[in-house]
């Protein structure tokens, strides 16, 4: 049940004063939210209240890059939150933790360098398990599937192995392996409370002795056979937690599919220690993608994953509250026609929908890397105090979050202010509501692509629309509302000094971010649009490409002066791998080489 009209007038009166949304895709200023919208809204029910049997929390490390110091990793600190278990990963699951001796001693024979690491990483999550369990709470492992004993493959490729050379679940030997190897790593840690499993992508960069691949190669087939397994062995056998989750890449339908997601799941039979975790979202965490309808299909208990440091949107390094739009839904389809939820408020009263799963640090690769995590430490406070009396509603434990770090009376309203209109600068500024991009990755981690690659499909798509002038002006726009997000930092007494600092230097870093993406978009559209006509707006483009040099010295001098701030963007596109197996920035391709290329237009 929802409380839609109540919710969104408190919502128009945090925003009344100032820059204030709209019904449609604009802005505008305003001093009172109009009769006509007031008279719209209703009261409605009062929220469901529930407190969650499932509150999990993950630092997801980078992958094949030092882990994360940060305050999540301690599983007090979790506990002290309300959470009621830590999923630890960094990408070196259970069964690289173990010897296979028992199904071939030959693996990791005694003495050898596999057989020390394998021991090395053992210690590793028996500590993990120790510190867990002194703070009062379970631990999860994350862990890929399928990741095997290079040797073993050696050793058995002719009856694990595929046409393709990928190891299958279709061969009935690899069926036994991992029968043996979930016995096994439950016998090696009998601590262990369960495993957070994952198909569809695979991450080998630490771990040096194993391989892997996706398991599911015969579509529902395969995760029935997987399901089956790990039923049988962990859930029943082992009287332990399975969290199956349901991302993948490569198109599996189990993602976000209602349909194919009974039609997996209504094979396998129910068990109080399996359950199935699911993205708030149809796909990756970006905004304008809904939100998923799979979360409450079926009988099968379940967990949503909601990512607080947002991998598509500055990962912390600026204010993105998140939590209100996975609540209540985003500003994007609140305005839409209803076909489904939009949100955890129309789902909560489900009993299959079970917990959530906060993703605090981490999610994608590289930076921006943090000095201070307050905005991580925002979103997923106040998802933890959501999910353990929703009755609150996401405004009421975003008021205790504000009241937590010191702020009282009319500094919540301001924070609150602050904290929604940084959603609205993230939707105009990364994303369109003018022209809804297809290309979501653009900008992700801490590069930014241009019109030469990455954006040049949506750019066509732009001028051949004719829409041009409007997605500048939303562009311009996003940088406005970042004005008043730097305006309102100032005014705002956090009680912690470093995170009262924090909050106006990251400020400043959004405001540089849109500003560069303004100035950066008003250059490189303009001279797509040029391209097509043969005749360039250069005044225009001059002007914006004196302002993006300008803004980006402003960016730079911010980075290298305040301490707190988070590192610089790349004017670069996501690259490819390395040989190390991390993904750097393209030389040829992105924001700076596409400008650079205007730039010589200009010059010419």
């Amino acid at each position: 049940m929802r409380t839609t009209g109540a919710r969104e007038t408190n919502r128009r009166t945090v925003l009344r004063g100032g820059l204030v949304l709209a019904a449609g895709t604009a802005l505008a200023a305003t001093g009172t939210a109009s009769a006509s919208a007031q008279s719209a809204q209703s009261a409605g029910p009062e929220p469901v209240r529930r407190r969650l049997p499932f509150l999990l929390d993950m630092v997801h490390n980078n992958p094949g890059e030092p882990s994360f110091s940060s305050r999540f990793n301690d599983p007090a600190t979790l506990a002290a939150y309300g959470y009621d278990g830590q999923v630890i990963n960094e990408f070196k699951p259970p069964q690289t933790a173990i010897t296979f001796d028992s199904f071939d001693p030959r693996i990791f024979p005694a003495g050898s360098p596999g057989r020390a690491w394998v021991e090395a990483a053992a210690q590793s999550i028996d500590a993990h398990i120790a510190r867990a369990h002194a703070a009062g709470i379970a631990a999860y492992i994350f862990t890929d599937i399928i990741v095997l004993p290079k040797r073993l493959v050696e050793l058995y490729g002719d009856q694990i192995l595929d046409d393709k050379g990928n190891i299958s679940f279709d061969r009935p030997l690899t069926q036994e392996i991992h029968r043996v190897m979930l016995r096994e790593v439950f016998a090696r840690f009998p601590g262990l409370d369960g495993i957070v499993v994952r198909t569809g992508e695979t991450y080998l960069q630490n771990v040096p002795f194993h391989t892997g691949n996706n398991p599911i190669t015969s579509g529902a087939t395969s995760h029935h056979i997987l399901l089956g397994i790990l039923r049988e062995e962990v859930c029943v056998r082992a009287g332990k937690r399975v969290f199956y989750r349901t991302w993948s890449t490569g198109g599996d339908k189990l993602t976000a599919d209602p349909a194919y997601y009974q039609q997996v799941t209504e094979e396998i039979e129910t068990h109080e220690n399996l359950v199935f975790s699911i993205k708030h979202t149809a796909k990756d965490f970006w905004r304008t993608v809904g939100f998923n309808q799979t979360i409450g299909v079926g009988r099968h208990r379940q967990i949503v994953e909601v990512e607080c440091q947002r991998e598509y949107e500055g990962k912390g390094a600026f204010p993105n509250y998140v939590f209100d739009g996975v609540v209540n839904g985003f500003e994007e389809f609140r305005t839409q026609p209803r076909t489904g939820p939009i949100g955890l408020a129309d789902v909560i009263g489900n009993p299959i929908v079970a917990g959530i799963w906060t993703w605090s640090r981490g999610g994608g690769w590289r930076g921006p890397y943090l000095q201070n995590e307050l905005w991580c430490d925002l979103n997923a406070w106040v998802t933890a105090r959501w999910a353990r009396d929703t009755g609150l509603g996401e405004e009421g434990a975003f008021n205790a979050y504000a009241a937590r770090i010191g702020l009282h009376g009319d500094q919540v309203r301001r924070f609150r202010r602050l904290a929604l209109l940084s959603a609205a600068g993230v939707l105009r500024g990364h994303y369109s509501l003018v022209y809804p991009l297809g290309r979501l990755t653009w900008t992700r981690d801490q590069f930014l692509g241009g019109s030469d690659k990455d954006l040049a499909g949506d750019f066509a798509g732009i001028v051949d629309r004719g829409l041009v002038d409007a997605v500048l002006e939303e562009k311009q726009q996003a940088a406005r509302i970042w004005d008043e997000i730097v305006a309102l930092a100032g005014t705002l007494p956090l009680r912690d000094h470093a995170d009262r600092e924090f909050l106006r230097v990251s400020a400043r870093y959004g405001q540089s971010w849109h500003r560069v993406v303004h100035h950066g978009w008003e250059v490189m559209l303009r001279g797509v649009a040029g391209d097509k006509s043969g005749s360039y707006d250069k005044p225009a483009m001059r002007h914006h490409l004196a302002q993006y040099d300008a803004e980006w010295d402003n960016w730079r001098r911010l980075v290298a002066d305040e301490p707190s701030s988070a590192t610089l963007y790349q004017p670069y596109s996501f690259g490819s791998k390395n040989a190390d197996g991390l993904y750097d920035a393209d030389p040829d391709h992105g924001m700076k080489p596409a400008t650079d290329h205007y730039r010589a237009l200009l010059s010419s």
